[in-house]
């Protein structure tokens, strides 16, 4: 039996309406825009609003991708959720932006890969439609990342944003050649110390709880369960890494870096950006870029970018995309897919 051809028939982002801007930093740790942007290129990130969830960023950048999809949600068959920042230990978010979304009585779930979740979720998603399981899937990545960060930081406040992607995928004819081409993905937890936030029921971990304003911001910290970072050592590792994937996932498909007319990273750091576009020589103006605007927002970052790039008018039916990501774990990947939309 041929396999089905997978597509991306609607694409939807959402960001909450607060901004944070660097100079609001400049109040809360000892920092200075110029510094942040030299090193990350970030200028600005979103907030979530004190009464928002996790899953009201889902749902909204869900009804985007629906609309544009041209569906409602009652045709679909499976939805997935990226996220590190889950409205509940269970049940899943997934299962909440169902019921928000007036779905009833089909497959949602969680994964949890970090800032790669939504790479891993294509990937998984990808291989389900592929053997038959699902013919539309809604898949999201979505993350309010402000809550679990600790303000006092200056190394990782800096960072972090909030905001949601998503995509309507749909399984087509088996001899379509565009639409995904195919995935790679890794893991390797031996790396665990170098990213992490703990859980806040963690033996041992003491309890960090503390408040910082600012004139135009108020924010909590995450206490115990804060993103830690060492960053100069994650950042190595990181370009090491998502260069080798870029070689391994285009090795993979009998393609060349000449092949690829889109790069859509994770929009972690300008630097690791930049590196990755070197590795295959493309030139930025090829490059989905929104780190200045969006910061890091973890498995949310990838489909704001792609739906940035979207928006903007410049993709082309059979164009090459690649989408990568790198994560706390660490987990990467990359996926490739055919613009068919």
């Amino acid at each position: 039996m041929s396999l089905a051809s997978v597509h991306l028939r609607g694409i939807g982002g959402y960001l909450p309406e607060r901004v944070m801007h660097n100079r609001d930093l400049e109040a809360l740790v000892d920092t200075t825009d110029q510094w942040i942007v030299e090193r990350t290129g970030i200028s600005e990130r979103h907030i979530i609003a004190p009464d928002q969830m996790t899953s009201d960023l889902a749902v909204a950048a869900a009804q985007v991708a629906l609309a544009d999809a041209g569906m409602t949600i009652d045709e679909i068959d499976a939805l997935v959720v990226a996220t590190t920042t889950p409205d509940f230990i269970f049940p899943s978010t997934a299962t909440v932006v169902q019921a928000k979304l007036g779905g009833k009585d089909f497959p949602a779930w969680d994964i949890q890969a970090v800032c790669s979740g939504f790479v891993y979720g294509l990937a998984q998603v990808e291989g389900m439609m592929r053997a038959g399981m699902f013919r539309r899937v809604l898949l999201i990545g979505a993350e309010a990342m402000s809550r679990i960060v600790d303000w006092s930081d200056r190394g990782t406040c800096i960072l972090f944003g909030d905001g949601a992607g998503a995509v309507v995928l749909e399984a087509g004819e088996p001899d379509d050649e565009n639409g995904m081409v195919g995935s790679v993905l890794h893991a390797d937890g031996a790396y665990r110390d170098l990213l992490k936030a703990k859980h806040p029921h963690t033996p041992s971990s003491p309890d960090r709880a503390n408040h910082h304003q600012s004139a135009d911001f108020q924010v909590d910290s995450a206490g115990s369960a804060a993103v830690e970072m060492k960053g100069n050592e994650v950042f190595r590792v990181a370009v090491a890494k998502l260069g080798g994937v870029v070689n391994e996932i285009l090795e993979k498909y009998a393609l060349q870096d000449a092949d690829v007319d889109w790069l859509v990273p994770h929009q972690a750091n300008i630097r690791i950006i930049q590196a990755t576009a070197k590795k295959l020589k493309m030139d930025m103006g090829r490059v989905a870029l929104t780190v200045a605007r969006h910061g890091n927002t973890s498995s949310a970052s990838v489909p704001l970018a792609l739906y940035d790039l979207y928006q903007s008018g410049r993709l082309e039916r059979g164009q090459l995309i690649l989408l990568e990501a790198f994560a706390g774990g660490f987990a990467w990947g990359a996926n490739l897919l055919r613009w068919s939309k």
